[in-house]
C-alpha cells in the first residue's frame, strides 16, 4: 500500500469571495472560462486527483444556488461550508467542517483558492507529497523583475536581493491538525489580516518550507484577466454573429435621464414603460438580435405591469445569460447615443464602466460614443434620445435544424 493510500487527503477550495474587481453580474467563480464556470474548473481538477480523498468548497451562503449548479455530477464535493468576513474566517470554517466529518478528520489538507482553475494535476502530487514530509508547504516561483522598495512620495528607497525573493501560489499543503491549531490561535489573538495560510502557520511558530510552482497557474482578478483565460476556447467557439438595436424615448418631467446604466443630470427625464435607459435597451436588442432571439418587448412586453419602472439593467442581464445558456460569448459591443443634449462626453468612461459591471465583458470591449443630428429631426429639437448598438457574439457552431 502505498504512502497515498494510506494518507487522507482533503482539498479545501476556497470560493466565499464576491470578486469584484472582475467585473461581471457573477462572482468571478461562477463566470464561465471556455463554457464553464471557473470553480468548476477548479474542482474538477481536485476531485479527478487520485491523491485528493474529497473536495470542499467554502463558499458565501448567497451562492448555495449557484454552487449546486456548478458542482452537479462532480464525484468527490462534500457539502459546502459557508465562508466568513475574511480569508482566514472562511479557510477557518472549511477546516472546522472538516473536523466534523463522522469519518474524522483528514490527515492532509490542500488550500486552493478557487480562482485560480489553471493549476495542473502534477503540482497537486507535489504537494500533497510536500504535506507528508512538513507541516507547511507551499508552491513558490522565483523573482525574475529586480524588485526595489519605495516610499509614500514613490521615490525608491532600496532595491532587494531578488535571489531570496519568490512569489507565492496555491494549493498550500498542510498537515491537518497543526494548521487547524494555528488558525484557532490566531482567531483567539483577534488576528484576521494575515493573506494566506502560510502566513498563519508562520505567526503561530511553524517552519514553512518550499516547492515549485507554475508559470500557469494564474489567479483570475481583472476583467482583462478573464478575457485572457477565456481566449483559448475562442477557437471552439467558431460561429461569429452580429446584432442591432435601436430605441427611441421621448423627453418628459425629470431631472436625469438614464443612458447606459448611469444616471445624467439634465433638465428633463425620458418617458417609458421601465427607467427609459434607451442605451441599454438598444444594446438589450442587439445581444438578442445576434442570438436571433426576438426583441426587447417580446421578452419584456411594456404591456406587463411587473416591468413599469423596472431598472434597464436586468433586460441587458437577461440577454447576457441567453448568450451564456448557449455557450457562447460577448466579444464586442458598440453603442451610439445620439441627442443635442444632455452632453454624454463627460459620462462616457462610467457609462463603459457600468456596461462592463451588467455584462461581465471587458470595457476595452464596450465601445460609446455620441452624435447629433446637426439640429435635425426630433433629436435635433431636443424632443428625445436615440440610440443605436450593435453586438458581436460568438457560438458554439450548431447544425441547422
Amino acid at each position: 500500500m502505498s504512502t497515498a493510500e494510506r494518507t487522507s487527503c482533503v482539498a479545501i477550495v476556497v470560493a466565499a469571495g464576491r470578486g469584484t474587481r472582475a467585473g461581471g453580474v457573477l462572482p468571478k467563480q461562477y463566470q464561465p472560462i471556455g463554457g464553464e464556470p471557473v470553480l468548476r474548473r477548479t474542482l474538477r481538477l481536485f476531485a479527478s486527483h487520485p491523491d485528493v480523498t474529497a473536495v470542499l468548497a467554502v463558499i458565501h451562503s448567497d451562492d448555495s444556488g449557484l454552487f449546486a449548479d456548478t458542482t452537479r455530477d462532480l464525484p468527490k464535493i462534500l457539502a459546502p461550508a459557508f465562508g466568513g468576513a475574511t480569508r482566514q474566517a472562511s479557510v477557518r470554517a472549511g477546516l472546522e467542517a472538516l473536523a466534523a466529518l463522522p469519518g474524522g478528520a483528514p490527515d492532509i489538507v490542500l488550500i486552493h483558492d478557487a480562482a485560480r482553475p489553471y493549476a495542473s494535476p502534477a503540482l497537486l502530487t507535489r504537494a500533497a507529497a510536500a504535506a507528508r514530509v512538513a507541516a507547511a508547504a507551499i508552491p513558490v516561483l522565483p523573482v525574475t523583475d529586480t524588485v526595489k522598495t519605495v516610499d509614500g512620495a514613490g521615490r525608491v528607497t532600496g532595491t532587494l536581493d531578488r535571489a531570496l525573493l519568490r512569489t507565492v501560489q496555491t494549493p498550500q499543503a498542510f498537515r491537518f491538525d497543526a494548521l487547524r491549531a494555528a488558525h484557532a490561535a490566531t482567531a483567539a489573538a483577534g488576528v484576521e489580516t494575515l493573506t494566506d495560510d502560510a502566513a498563519v502557520m508562520e505567526w503561530a511558530g511553524h517552519h514553512v518550507t518550499t516547492f515549485e510552482g507554475e508559470t500557469t497557474n494564474v489567479k483570475l482578478t481583472t476583467p482583462e484577466d478573464m478575457t485572457r483565460a477565456a481566449g483559448p476556447a475562442l477557437a471552439d467557439l467558431p460561429d461569429l454573429r452580429t446584432g442591432t438595436g435601436f430605441d427611441v424615448h421621448a423627453f418628459g418631467p425629470g431631472d436625469h435621464v438614464m443612458l447606459g446604466g448611469v444616471a445624467v443630470p439634465h433638465g428633463f427625464g425620458l418617458v417609458g414603460h421601465s427607467d427609459a435607459d434607451v442605451g441599454l435597451h438598444a444594446l438589450t436588442d442587439a445581444v438578442l438580435g445576434a442570438l436571433c432571439d426576438g426583441d426587447i418587448g417580446s421578452h419584456f412586453p411594456p404591456s406587463d405591469p411587473q416591468w413599469k419602472g423596472a431598472t434597464s439593467d436586468r433586460f441587458l442581464v437577461h440577454a447576457v445569460e441567453k448568450v451564456r445558456a448557449r455557450g457562447g460569448r460577448i466579444a464586442h459591443l458598440d453603442l451610439t447615443l445620439i441627442c443635442e443634449a444632455p452632453k454624454v462626453g463627460p459620462h462616457r468612461e462610467a457609462i463603459r464602466a457600468e456596461i462592463a459591471r451588467i455584462t461581465g465583458v471587458p470595457a476595452s470591449r464596450i465601445s460609446v460614443k455620441a452624435t447629433t443630428t446637426e439640429k435635425l429631426g426630433f433629436t435635433g429639437r431636443r424632443e428625445g434620445v436615440a440610440a443605436l448598438a450593435s453586438a458581436t457574439i460568438r457560438l458554439p457552431f450548431e447544425e441547422e435544424a
